[in-house]
């Protein structure tokens, strides 16, 4: 059995995320889909996976990382940088973006009609986005600060009223698909947000805002799917065993 190949995609970039590159590459989605192995998406995507380890093996090898090491933080930690990084990145963007994109679809909306969509899966995107951190931050994101804080003070831990962080880690979890397909959406309308010939520089501005909000928003969801969520869960598991032992 290969261990490489049976490794999830997840985990991969969780360990080094320069590995992100690689499959971003081969259109491989590492974050709402991590949970995949590479055995796995090799076979449906039809790639050698000798060749991507090995492309995965040269990108880790060639020097010292520069990227952080997420996984040995403790989870406070990461919740704070999580709400303080990339939920302030969606707050911050969200609104010049909708007003780029209003302006694209008055301007050049009959040209290019696709521009409506666009800004319709948008639109979408930043109200779900907006409730779905507002869950995070009011509901699970404690919770999982409380966790941290049982384990450092050895304190016994508080039951929730959802029960298991499992619960709610699903729920979020489920949403993160959601706008993983509404920006993979948004990337084929946008021919992977390329701006047409006659592309103002609006145009151009708006396409390349909206690539940064996808890259912002595969390594947040990456950050809590492949190392907060798996994390949060084991240290509940661990802290509900010992308070039974």
């Amino acid at each position: 059995m290969n261990t490489n190949t049976d490794k999830t995609i997840g985990s991969f970039v969780a360990t080094d995320y320069r590995t992100a590159s690689v499959f971003q590459k081969y259109g491989i989605d590492f974050c709402c889909k991590g949970g995949k192995t590479l055995a796995e998406v090799c076979q449906t995507k039809q790639l050698d996976s000798k060749e991507l380890l090995n492309e995965l093996t040269s990108i880790t090898q060639a020097g010292n990382s520069l990227a952080t090491n997420f996984t040995n933080w403790p989870l406070d930690l990461l919740v704070n940088y999580i709400q303080k990084i990339h939920h302030t990145y969606v707050v911050n963007n969200t609104e010049p973006l909708i007003q780029f994109l209003n302006k694209l679809c008055k301007v050049h909306g009959s040209n290019h009609p696709e521009l409506f969509e666009i800004n319709e899966q948008f639109m979408a995107a930043a109200g779900e986005l907006a409730a779905h951190m507002k869950k995070e931050e009011l509901i699970l994101f404690p919770y999982v600060q409380k966790l941290q804080a049982a384990k450092e003070s050895n304190r016994s831990l508080e039951q929730a009223g959802f029960g298991s962080v499992q619960n709610p880690i699903q729920v979020m979890m489920n949403e993160h698909e959601v706008e993983g397909d509404r920006f993979r959406k948004i990337s084929e309308l946008s021919s992977n947000y390329t701006p047409p010939a006659d592309g103002c520089t609006t145009y151009r501005v708006a396409y390349a805002m909206l690539k940064e909000f996808e890259q912002d928003l595969h390594l947040h969801i990456h950050l809590e799917n492949n190392i907060l969520f798996p994390k949060a869960i084991e240290l509940e598991k661990s802290l509900q065993h010992e308070a039974v032992s």
